[in-house]
């Protein structure tokens, strides 16, 4: 892996009292992620415990709302099960954490329309925020990830309101409807206001996030890798079930281990603070180029998108496979789940039916992030991970 910081910030040296004891942990810094087992907390919590991420040596703890999952054992983090949303249990939990340095804030609950969205997300990082800040005298940092929404609004309102056209740059003033995004900012400048510049944030948005997690609502990467898993079981073929345009139109995606950088380089470098970014690998693809390599990771024939091709229901099409999935889990010996854990059929058809966007990432360049990813590299990096895990054969 290339990190941004090599050779740059390096890592943090050891004093000589650490070096002469090494059975006792010495933390530089003291981390808090919330949302650990989704697809960037998961980055959070592979990174921040490495020996040379900057501002460590780091003492990690990890929260989420169900039980730690198998596959996150082997990380070096003191796992806390809490729901956010409720909050006795969160200033039950998180308010005993007087060693926080660090907030990274990377969940969020879905409801059935914006303003509820709005509601119960912005709940949960205050919940959060009046829990750790109070009793967390070193806080110096929250890291807040939203994403692209900021620029376009929710996917519901897709194409029924204005919105701005990209390459989306920060500067972009909101746009004047309800949007989840601005309620969680919100809520953090709030808290940052009342601190008298004691307490710095970061806002991260990142594009589509190419990653692992199996606690995602959505998972871009998963939801391909069944859906091709799931053709080649059946013997027909990867059909496109999106548009012409999104088929030939320009992407870009985000890493989630380079959104988890961006998030630490926020953390070290003054000239990040209160400061919002766009997060994206720094290139564009098409989504044809995705779709041959993930004909060519499943052995399965696909067919290329000509004029005329009809779009169709991708979730319509899935809606009976669940059994389908079962045979090819017993078949591969795969880790057990559940279609719906695997797969997000809704997000895939809203996807390939919108039209293409990407974030501006000058001015994180301009601040100094020169992180960046090949996004047709990630993308077969993350399958492979999934592989690993077996969660797709």
């Amino acid at each position: 892996m290339s990190w941004w910081w090599a050779g740059a910030i390096g890592a943090a040296a050891k004093s000589k009292q650490d070096r002469l004891d090494d059975d006792v942990p010495q933390y530089q810094s003291v981390g808090l992620v919330i949302g650990v087992t989704g697809i960037v907390g998961n980055s959070l919590a592979e990174i921040l415990p490495l020996s040379d991420t900057p501002g460590g040596p780091w003492k990690v703890y990890g929260v989420a709302r169900s039980p730690r999952p198998k596959w996150s054992a082997d990380h070096q983090i003191e796992y806390i099960q809490c729901d956010v949303a409720d909050r006795d249990q969160t200033m039950g939990k998180l308010g005993a954490l007087a060693d926080v340095t660090h907030i990274f804030y990377a969940t969020w609950s879905g409801q059935l329309n914006e303003g509820e969205r709005c509601a119960e997300n912005g709940n949960m990082l205050r919940n959060v925020l009046d829990a750790v800040v109070p009793n967390a005298a070193n806080l110096k940092h929250v890291s807040l990830v939203t994403g692209l929404k900021h620029y376009t609004g929710p996917y519901v309102m897709t194409g029924k309101i204005e919105s701005h056209e990209p390459p989306f740059c920060e500067t972009m003033p909101r746009l004047k409807y309800e949007n989840v995004y601005y309620t969680l900012e919100d809520v953090l400048f709030d808290q940052v206001s009342k601190r008298d510049g004691a307490l710095t944030y970061s806002v991260h948005r990142p594009s589509i996030m190419f990653g692992f997690s199996l606690r995602s609502k959505v998972n871009f990467v998963s939801t391909l890798c069944v859906y091709a898993a799931i053709c080649k079981h059946l013997g027909t073929k990867l059909k496109y079930p999106g548009t012409k345009k999104s088929w030939e139109g320009y992407w870009d995606a985000s890493d989630a281990d380079l959104i988890a950088e961006q998030q630490i380089w926020a953390v070290v470098d003054p000239y990040a603070k209160n400061e919002a970014f766009n997060c994206s690998n720094g290139d564009v693809y098409k989504t044809k180029q995705l779709w041959r390599i993930l004909a060519e990771e499943f052995g399965v024939e696909y067919e290329d998108v000509v004029e005329g091709h009809q779009g169709m229901s991708v979730g319509d099409m899935m809606k009976d496979k669940g059994p389908v999935w079962d045979e090819i889990v017993k078949a591969n010996g795969l880790e057990p789940s559940e279609l719906g854990q695997v797969a997000n059929w809704p997000s895939m058809d809203f996807l390939f039916n919108a039209e293409p966007v990407m974030g501006c990432m000058n001015k994180s360049k301009e601040h100094g992030f020169s992180g960046f990813r090949n996004s047709k590299t990630s993308f077969t990096s993350w399958i492979d991970k999934l592989r690993g895990y077996k969660i797709v054969p």
